[in-house]
């Protein structure tokens, strides 16, 4: 089968090169599934992973991809016979930037349109990552309220859609007006520039109480700025580090107003802790659309990371396999 294949950089600064390669079809094992794939979503993990930054966990697939989405056509033992055949989509341990994958058969959520694909690749990461977050860890119900750092994002704009179905008031930043005005028609009720004074911004629209949740991409660089916006009571999910690993914190404020910090990663889960967060999370799945921003074909997968990093981008960004 065709595969992506990932090298060093050609110098200093440049990207890591990825090139289209024969690799072995894989089998699937007990409980797993084959996918053909159709589609498959790129991630920041996919970068980090291609950087050298961020190991696949072991027996994961070396092969980029955290998420496809194509039909089934081999199954392992003690998996329903019904699924041969079916359109699906799925969340992966690795190995999504290829024509086949393997996939435990209690990762997947099922494709509502089989003739779109590389939307429905663009689904499983994001959602399971904004469910696990929002309302696993931080509780997150109606009548609350919850900042998205980053709403044009491809875990930020489907956090926006879900934390509207739990009926929270949202806030959002963004880099660009019309990013805000996509947000709102997401969902979001504030929308706030970053190059502003976020917390003075959160603040005011929430009456000097803060958020009850946050869902932070930043890290480090936002740490400090994070914990003054929250409410008494607030929890703060740090799912990303685009501002750095290391930050002083201010332990006065968690005591004072009782606030949580959470940090979380999806891959590394076992698979029945993903098993059981994707089961929750699947409830949602049917009322959220990804919002694709361009679907770039397999062999230009290192244009496709590119455009992650353009301002220009809002969602996901969708390598089309088949």
């Amino acid at each position: 089968m065709h595969a992506i294949a990932v090298s060093p950089p050609a110098g200093p600064g440049e990207r890591p090169l990825l090139s289209l390669t024969e690799a072995p079809t894989p089998e699937p094992g007990p409980g797993e599934v084959l996918i053909e794939v159709h589609a498959a979503g790129v991630n920041r993990a996919d970068l980090l992973q291609a950087a050298g930054s961020y190991p696949p966990p072991a027996g994961a697939s070396p092969i980029l991809g955290l998420e496809c989405a194509g039909v089934v056509t081999g199954l392992g033992d003690g998996v329903d016979p019904a699924l041969l055949g079916t359109p699906t989509s799925a969340l992966l341990d690795g190995g999504g930037y290829a024509e086949y994958a393997v996939a435990p058969a209690s990762q997947l959520l099922p494709v509502t349109d089989p003739a779109d694909m590389p939307r429905a690749a663009a689904l499983p990461e994001a959602l399971a990552t904004a469910w696990f977050n929002l309302i696993q860890i931080a509780h997150l119900r109606a009548g609350q309220s919850v900042l998205i750092q980053g709403g044009s994002g491809g875990v930020g704009h489907v956090a926006i859609k879900l934390a509207r179905l739990v009926g929270a008031e949202v806030l959002t930043t963004v880099g660009a007006p019309w990013k805000g005005e996509r947000c709102r028609d997401l969902g979001a009720d504030v929308v706030i520039d970053y190059h502003d004074d976020v917390p003075t911004a959160v603040l005011a629209a929430t009456g000097g109480r803060g958020v009850d949740v946050i869902l932070d991409v930043l890290g480090a660089g936002a740490l400090a700025d994070n914990l003054r916006m929250l409410a008494p009571h607030g929890q703060l999910a740090i799912i990303g580090l685009q501002q750095g690993r290391r930050a002083e914190i201010d332990l006065g404020q968690l005591l004072s107003r009782r606030v949580t910090v959470h940090g979380s990663t999806l891959r590394a889960r076992t698979r029945a802790e993903k098993a059981a967060i994707l089961a929750a999370a699947a409830a949602y799945a049917p009322y959220i659309e990804p919002a694709v921003h361009a679907v770039v074909p397999l062999r230009r997968a290192g244009e496709a990371h590119a455009l992650m990093d353009e301002p220009g981008t809002f969602g996901k960004v969708v390598l089309q396999v088949r």
